[in-house]
């Protein structure tokens, strides 16, 4: 793909996890859903879904789901109405963002988000792009490390660490009130452990300065449960 000619954008979704995830879509101002807005990924399966030019959304991974024959949902983590979702994943999960170029300016913008909380493991790689086009994600796995106050429990075991502000919904940590601004709202402990632990992801709201990357004409990967390596 030229780097300097916008066209659509393939996403290309992996499950390295040793269970089945359920991604879930969302698009932006009210755009068409891609991948029908949810499906199954099996443990090591992939699927290409095409975005149009100047399409914005985000993709996250749900986990033990069961659905009934209406398609109606019960997800342990990032439920979102339905296998095929028709709203945004319930947190705490683990967020890919993106924001595509349009014709006039084909620069993307992408990022890896903990801020509402972490359920799954989830790397973004560019490929075939130009610019500095980074990797962004969360390799670790923050539920082996999750504070007992952020814990999600599931059948004894923990499933998802919750954000401070989902966990204590203060203005301190949930950069509102007095603390709506970039200088008024500051890193705390957990967002900390949490960019300790995923230096390329969003870690709080604020969190923009090494957490937000950009491309241009690139197509990504994004790996559900990466490895070091990948």
């Amino acid at each position: 793909m030229a780097g300097n000619v916008a066209s659509a954008t393939v996403f290309t979704l992996e499950n390295r996890c040793s269970y089945t995830v359920w991604p879930g879509t969302l698009s932006g101002n009210g755009g068409a859903a891609i991948g029908d807005g949810g499906f199954s990924l099996q443990p090591g399966s992939s699927v290409q879904l095409t975005a149009p030019i100047g399409w914005s959304g985000r993709f996250w991974a749900r986990t033990g789901c069961n659905f009934d024959n209406a398609g109606n949902e019960k997800c342990v983590t990032g439920d979102c109405g339905g296998l095929r979702c028709v709203g945004g994943g319930a947190p705490p999960v683990t967020l890919a963002e993106f924001t595509i170029g349009s014709a006039s300016n084909n620069k993307d913008f992408y990022d890896v988000s903990l801020v509402d909380g972490y359920n799954v493991g989830m790397g973004v790689k560019a490929t075939g792009g130009t610019g500095d086009c980074q990797s962004a994600g969360c390799v670790a796995d923050l539920n082996l490390h999750c504070p007992s106050e952020l814990q999600v429990m599931d059948g004894g075991s923990v499933v998802a660490c919750k954000s401070a502000c989902a966990a204590f919904n203060t203005a301190e940590f949930c950069c509102t009130g007095d603390h709506s601004t970039p200088q008024t709202c500051s890193p705390t402990q957990y967002s900390e452990m949490f960019k300790n632990a995923c230096p390329t992801a969003y870690s709080y709201a604020y969190d923009d300065a090494s957490s937000t990357c950009t491309c241009s004409g690139s197509d990504y990967i994004i790996t559900f449960c990466p490895t070091v390596s990948s």
